[in-house]
């Protein structure tokens, strides 16, 4: 039940007020975004951190400035975590996380190699934008679970996909020197109680009748 009441106390907050974020806190969220489930355990996504200051405002003006309805969380949050994934699967970004697999179960290190092999024919065989839509549906796995985390941690967050990503790309020294792409970003911090107009108002979601269909 505690979980169900995490997600019904959190919401999209719209302002922040500019409280720092307890450094244990932000570790416990992206350690739950570390831990989360992807697909065959590859986690072809990583995450940056943007703390409050310079760096924050200057991703602000560039990267949200086409973007005016979430600047206010960015000017407004304790941090910035943005969620990058790889843009398609590598024989080295397949075998190395499956090795060390194998090595932490106490097994040879060599014990996957014949399914490294044929994991990476298999994922080889798909198009680039399939690979690159499949390791960015990974950085979503990853990215609720975050929000689960923060709002176990009573910190609020709020999910964003509009942003200049070319530029976020940049600013983040990714767009040249990997194949990286951003994908998700999340302000984390607390709500404005007083100037946030979202917070007092009521959540809606579809009614479990129309949500759910039972096969029978």
């Amino acid at each position: 039940m505690a979980l169900l009441e995490d997600l019904k106390w959190r919401y999209a907050t719209k302002k922040m007020n500019g409280k720092i974020v307890q450094q244990e806190k932000l570790d416990y969220i992206v350690e739950a975004a570390r831990l989360a489930p992807s697909s065959f355990g590859l986690q072809q996504y990583r995450i940056f951190i943007i703390k409050q200051g310079k760096k924050l405002e200057q991703i602000n003006e560039l990267v949200f400035k086409n973007f005016p309805f979430n600047q206010s969380q960015i000017s407004t949050c304790s941090h910035l975590l943005v969620w990058a994934a790889f843009s398609k699967y590598t024989f080295d970004r397949i075998q190395t996380p499956l090795r060390q697999t194998s090595i932490e179960r106490g097994q040879p290190e060599n014990y996957s190699d014949e399914y490294i092999k044929r994991l990476y024919v298999h994922l080889e065989s798909f198009d680039k934008n399939w690979q690159e839509n499949h390791c960015a549906k990974q950085a979503y796995l990853s990215f609720g679970i975050a929000l689960l985390a923060a709002a176990e941690q009573k910190v609020d967050a709020t999910p964003m996909e509009g942003f200049d990503k070319t530029k976020m790309d940049e600013f983040l020294g990714i767009s040249n020197q990997s194949e990286l792409k951003s994908v998700l970003a999340m302000p984390i911090g607390y709500r404005d109680e007083d100037n946030d107009w979202l917070v007092n108002l009521k959540k809606w979601r579809v009614p479990k009748s129309e949500f759910v269909t039972e096969i029978i």
